[in-house]
């Protein structure tokens, strides 16, 4: 390996092992519940919890944890959502299989009167799987891990999430019942539905999931064809767990691509966005990228420069069309790794020595900066983001593990539920590309 290669292992190695630092130190070990982010009296994510929960066995892989640690925050958390309040009450953790969005970080009931979420429970349940197709060893802990695993994903009850329609909605509350919206438009619930046409127990009919990706839109965009969606992070998160290279529903064929190269082009459209910059932020450019869902300034208005300028709070912000305050999230580029290193691995490099954006941090990158909105005197990325969010490490950490060695695409090929969705969406083309450490470069 060249001197060249080395460096870049080493600085994603050690970028990796901060990330997964979070994970180790903003979880409640009593009951495994990660919090959302780290500002006082925060509840947890169950999102967050199962990027732990896939976490665990890359810590294992890479020497950052025992896999005896490992073994016992799996289960850990595996019982606790198996044993926790469950049923209609306004202060359970979850209801028909499915659990809500935050939960209290030392009782693991609901918070903040927040919805039961759809997407948030698939990626819970995800994490849960990679847990069962990791921890595989003929121990009582081992096997105890793979039941609960399996007794928690057959139990999540997706028809009942479709209120008597074609499509998933997006949760439910006992005080409102339904909410309004349905998933709609390509997204990051494309893992939602593959996990929701697997089941066993209560599985999503093949027409729900044409009936989903017929709200699809095709565009064009900085010289690409691409399905589009705004936000980074809804072209990565279902690729974590999925390998999607050489496979294609009914849409995919269609266009002639999958959607790992619709990644690639969605990765470069962010790139050559931040080159234009048509809005003109400080600081975009070849190397300064990444606009997805994050925390920002806002909400403010004020001059920059002599000119009115709008800042948000935390938003799903989307290129080319918005919205877009100056505000980059470094956790998108690095999630971006497997489809297109030739332009991230130079974004990484320039985030750790030209900006400098890991300095005296924990947990790797800063969350978000905006270079345009005033920060501290003399910083060159102007206002930082105070705060660590899991749903930033845990695509870092899951990413970068499947550019080094696609270990979470190799054990969910094994995984028969994501095997069986992905058939039952349509996919073909199965065993045409080998899944192998460093075949994505």
């Amino acid at each position: 390996m060249s001197g060249k290669r080395l460096a870049i292992e080493a600085e994603l190695e050690l970028l990796q092992r901060e990330s997964f630092s979070y994970f180790v130190h903003e979880t409640n070990p009593a009951n495994g519940l990660v919090i959302d982010k780290t500002a006082p009296d925060w509840p947890a994510s169950i999102a967050a919890t199962g990027f732990a929960l896939a976490a665990y066995p890359v810590g294992v892989e890479r020497g950052f944890m025992s896999r005896a640690a490992a073994v016992e925050r799996a289960l850990t958390t595996l019982r606790f959502f198996c044993n926790s309040p469950h049923g209609p009450e306004a202060d359970a953790t979850g209801y028909q299989g499915l659990y809500y969005h935050f939960l209290d970080m030392r009782t693991g009931r609901r918070a903040w009167q927040c919805e039961l979420s759809t997407v948030d429970s698939a990626f819970l349940l995800a994490g849960a799987l990679t847990a069962r197709e990791y921890f595989d060893a003929d121990t009582a802990d081992e096997h105890e891990i793979g039941t609960l695993a399996d007794a928690l994903y057959r139990r999540a009850n997706w028809r009942w999430a479709q209120n008597q329609g074609a499509t998933l909605t997006h949760g439910w509350k006992p005080e409102s019942g339904f909410l309004r919206y349905r998933w709609q438009g390509y997204d990051e619930a494309l893992l939602l539905y593959i996990l929701a046409l697997g089941s066993p127990t209560h599985p999503l009919s093949e027409r729900s999931y044409a009936a989903w990706s017929s709200t699809y839109q095709w565009r064009h965009s900085y010289g690409c064809d691409y399905l589009y969606a705004g936000s980074l992070f809804t072209h990565q998160l279902a690729h974590i767990w999925i390998d999607f290279r050489g496979i294609q529903d009914a849409f995919m064929r269609d266009k002639g691509i999958d959607y790992f190269e619709n990644s690639r082009r969605a990765t470069y459209v962010q790139q050559q966005y931040a080159i234009d910059n048509p809005l003109k932020w400080k600081g975009y450019g070849r190397c300064c990228w990444g606009i997805s869902a994050s925390d920002g300034p806002g909400p403010d208005t004020i001059k920059v420069d002599g000119k009115k300028r709008r800042f948000f709070g935390y938003l799903a912000r989307g290129v080319p069309h918005g919205p877009d305050d100056g505000t980059l999230a470094p956790f998108a580029v690095v999630a971006s790794l497997p489809f297109a290193p030739e332009i991230v691995l130079p974004a990484i490099d320039y985030f750790v020595h030209e900006l400098k954006l890991k300095a005296v941090n924990p947990y790797g990158f800063k969350a978000t900066f905006n270079a345009t909105y005033p920060g501290e005197a003399g910083s060159v990325f102007g206002w930082v983001a105070p705060w660590h969010y899991g749903l930033n490490q845990g695509p870092i950490v899951l990413m970068i593990e499947n550019y080094r060695s696609a270990l979470l695409w190799r054990l969910m090929r094994n995984c028969p539920y994501i095997a069986n969705g992905l058939r039952q969406a349509g996919f073909t083309g199965f065993g045409r590309v080998p899944v192998s450490g460093d075949s994505t470069r």
